[in-house]
């Protein structure tokens, strides 16, 4: 059973589906009220802490009023992870991959596929890249929506969408009329100072793309790729500056997107919090193992790609597409 703690998988759900008035995250009200009183001008990271302790003790109170994500049919897992950039999105999608029968669908694949299929959409997608614009809410919920028409029955993580509470209402609204709702959220909750040590202890071999880490995959001999001997970089935008900047956007576009889930997918929503992948993953087990048992196979070559499209400590607002980049809002 899942510990009811606002820093853990907080959730009141069909795992735990009793929620005590005495329960510790109904008891965070209190605590978010003189948080948000003592500060006049609180920092952006202290404000969405604040605002996520409300947002959870308002989804127990919907989950104990009988509130529930739209029902279907159709039993297979229909996943979406909301996480900060650098929370280790790619490292945890890749493991559920890995574990279980899962298709793993990013926005760069739902580009890319269009486009290669030489579609009415992918023709659209395909000019606006090229000039460099935005492709739209409703292009893209279009386009992720004939993406899942692909997977009908089948267990997904959707990743990369949506971001916005706008691109979360549309979403929600053609999986619903369809049949098939997202029956999990599950929010990383990683501290704002691991994320950017993390930035910090990074160094890249930029003609291969193998990533090293100080903390916890350092390269052989210092500041050298392992293959090659050649010298390793910094990445332009692995600063924290950069970061801090993604953090705020962060901030500002999913709080929105949460409060929404935690209002009408109360009984889907968790949210897990951990300084690492290895802490969260137990939790993200506990959540995921009983909506889908169905260990299946995994091919070794999908690990990289997983990675690479969930590759969170890249700017996930641009999208590779051949020798172009897309930008979703």
């Amino acid at each position: 059973m899942l510990r009811r703690s606002v820093f853990q998988a907080v959730r009141v759900s069909r795992l735990n589906p009793a929620y005590r008035a005495s329960s510790p995250v109904r008891q965070t009200s209190a605590a978010v009220s003189v948080l948000a009183r003592t500060y006049s001008s609180p920092s952006p990271v202290r404000d969405y802490e604040a605002q996520l302790r409300g947002m959870l003790d308002q989804a127990a109170r919907n989950v104990e009023a009988g509130v529930r994500a739209p029902e279907s049919d159709d039993k297979s897992l229909r996943l979406i992870m909301v996480a900060k950039p650098g929370a280790g999105k790619g490292t945890l999608s890749s493991r559920l991959v890995k574990k279980y029968n899962l298709n793993f669908i990013s926005t760069g694949d739902v580009l890319r596929h269009e486009i290669q299929a030489g579609s009415e959409l992918g023709k659209a997608v395909e000019k606006i890249v090229a000039g460099g614009g935005l492709v739209p809410d409703a292009l893209m919920v279009e386009l992720v929506r004939k993406e899942l028409d692909r997977h009908v029955g089948e267990s997904w993580i959707l990743d990369g969408f949506p971001r916005t509470l706008k691109q979360g209402r549309m979403l929600n609204d053609v999986l619903t009329s369809e049949g098939r709702p997202l029956n999990l959220v599950v929010n990383l909750n990683v501290p704002d100072s691991i994320i950017l040590a993390r930035i910090k202890a990074r160094w890249v071999h930029l003609p291969s793309g193998r990533v090293y880490n100080d903390d916890f995959n350092p390269p052989k001999n210092p500041g050298v790729d392992d293959e090659t001997g050649e010298p390793l970089s910094k990445r332009p935008d692995d600063t924290p500056e950069v970061f801090t900047k993604r953090l705020r956007s962060y901030y500002e576009a999913t709080a929105p997107l949460l409060e929404m889930y935690a209002t009408e997918y109360p009984d889907c929503l968790y949210s897990l919090t951990g300084n690492t992948s290895d802490e969260i993953w137990p939790q993200l087990m506990e959540v995921v193992a009983p909506l889908h048992e169905r260990a299946g196979g995994y091919a070794a070559e999908a690990d990289k790609h997983v990675r690479d499209e969930a590759d969170d400590l890249r700017d996930t607002t641009e999208v590779n597409v051949g020798d172009k980049t897309a930008h979703i809002q």
